[in-house]
């Protein structure tokens, strides 16, 4: 009897491991198509930004292995454009200036090389400049020619792929994050407002905050927030400034770029929403922690005032969605608190574009070296990773969406607005080599301390925004200026002025 016991489980897991293993098998010989062209061993060069020997293994096994099993012929090299291993080993130089490779100059020698790169594996700020100078193949003749279905990709990525590409395809990506606005549909309902809609102007979105916003004290009721974990009002300066894509500098690094109305009429707008108490205060936050501590209240939201039903709005990831379901899991566990009652539009969009969003990245885009020596595994592989029956096996994922929308289902079974998260296309690079300032100029940062301490005044009254600005700009320029008149670094050369504290 005890055999027997013993065999039954056993031989139920041999079963269904071999029920698995079948049906892996199966579908790798639907991916291969069964047509190798030869058994003949090729190499497939991939080419990412940054290499090294924990970057590596991470990469096979998200995106090679499984081509690997169908294509045993084909052998993948992992070449690292920058590798950080080289730096962290090497002993510094104190004769040599302490300078940041160049990620594009770095891309450009693995494309242009003696042993080019045939795969290059990129994210959306480096791909206008890639095509721009010509070293990527164009994908859309290999599309049309192998009937390579793009139909059915969501419009954030093949629409933002195109506008990279003026119209047309160089890159693929398989996968992609995005962000939306998560609202509360009860305090909405409670006062008699209507809630968000997709597409709304940022000013539409905090004029809708001030009019849902409500209660005094520890009962208030905010309308918006930047983000799930509230910051200073500053942090929701530099927040509401990114997303309208305002620029602190110009290109070069030279001139402050902040003494401007629209600069004005952000700090304007969100000194008087943090002082309505609009926006979350960090005085509220510091006095919900003191009651709990005295209390002794044990706070399963750590913090997260849209879970507690404080906060009417709130941009949010993709995978915030993930944890409100855990919330609505363990309800009955819950006390005192009503679980949030949910749903999601796009993010806030500018008049200038109501097309394109913030907090949308495609970080995974492959395109194919225009000097590739092995285009033809090159293309295989991209339809491979880019295919129906790999974005089936990781639309899994609660955390990272597939770029085909028919396997994009709601987490959970839950009911929401997905179209939120794929109809904005990700918002475009503000300069063809955006950290460019930043390699040549590695203390530029020292420009954006004075703002912290002028917004301060500001949100007290005792200074205007366009005169705490024209400050900024000014102690700013002098930051900027510095490596003109003293390159050496030697004496003084610094401002006077209080470290500015990193947001949240």
């Amino acid at each position: 009897m005890n055999d027997k016991r013993v065999l039954k489980p056993s031989l139920r897991r041999f079963t269904m491991l071999s029920l698995t293993l079948a049906l892996l098998i199966s579908l790798l010989a639907a991916c291969s198509g069964g047509n190798e062209q030869s058994a003949e061993k090729r190499v497939l060069r991939i080419g990412v930004l940054y290499g090294g020997s924990d970057n590596e293994p991470y990469f096979r096994q998200q995106y090679t292995d499984m081509f690997e099993m169908s294509h045993p012929n084909i052998e993948f090299e992992i070449v690292g454009a920058i590798n950080y291993d080289d730096q962290r080993f090497e002993k510094p130089d104190p004769n040599k200036p302490n300078t940041q490779p160049d990620p594009y100059e770095k891309m450009k020698e693995m494309l242009n090389g003696q042993n080019p790169v045939d795969v290059v594996v990129l994210d959306y700020n480096m791909l206008l400049r890639l095509t721009q100078d010509n070293l990527l193949k164009q994908l859309d003749p290999l599309i049309t020619q192998d009937k390579f279905d793009v139909s059915d990709y969501v419009p954030t990525v093949i629409n933002g792929i195109k506008a990279a590409g003026d119209g047309n395809i160089y890159a693929l990506t398989p996968t992609f994050s995005s962000s939306a606005l998560y609202y509360n549909k009860k305090l909405f309902a409670d006062k008699g407002i209507s809630p968000p809609t997709d597409k709304m102007e940022w000013k539409e979105v905090l004029n809708l905050a001030r009019q849902v916003a409500d209660g005094e004290g520890q009962d208030r009721t905010f309308g918006f927030s930047f983000n799930r974990w509230t910051n200073d009002g500053y942090g929701q300066v530099q927040n509401y400034s990114s997303a309208l894509q305002l620029k602190t500098w110009d290109d070069k690094g030279e001139k402050m770029l902040v003494n401007t109305d629209q600069w004005e009429d952000v700090w304007t707008t969100i000194a008087s929403l943090y002082n309505d108490q609009v926006l979350p205060t960090q005085e509220f936050i510091n006095k919900m922690y003191e009651t709990q501590n005295e209390k002794g209240t044990y706070d399963p939201f750590y913090g997260d005032l849209f879970m507690k039903g404080k906060v009417a709005m709130t941009i949010g990831e993709y995978g915030y969605i993930n944890e409100l379901k855990k919330v609505q899991d363990n309800a009955s566990k819950i006390k005192d608190f009503d679980i949030v009652d949910w749903d999601v539009v796009t993010v806030p969009v500018s008049p200038s574009d109501p097309e394109v969003g913030g907090s949308i990245y495609l970080s995974q885009l492959m395109g194919i070296n225009a000097k590739a020596q092995n285009d033809k595994d090159a293309w295989e592989f991209i339809k491979f990773t880019n295919g129906r029956d790999w974005a089936k096996l990781k639309s899994r994922s609660l955390y990272e969406m597939v770029a085909r929308k028919e396997f994009l289902k709601p987490i959970g079974g839950l009911q929401y607005n997905m179209d939120a998260f794929t109809s904005l296309k990700p918002l475009p690079p503000t300069s063809t080599d955006a950290d460019k300032v930043y390699r040549e100029n590695p203390n530029i940062w020292e420009a954006q301390q004075p703002a912290y301490e002028l917004f301060q005044e500001v949100l007290k009254g005792t200074k205007s925004a366009r005169d705490a600005l024209a400050e900024w700009e000014t102690k700013g320029n002098a930051v900027l200026e510095r490596p003109k008149t003293n390159p050496s670094g030697e004496g003084d050369g610094t401002i006077d002025i209080m470290p500015m504290p990193k947001a949240d």
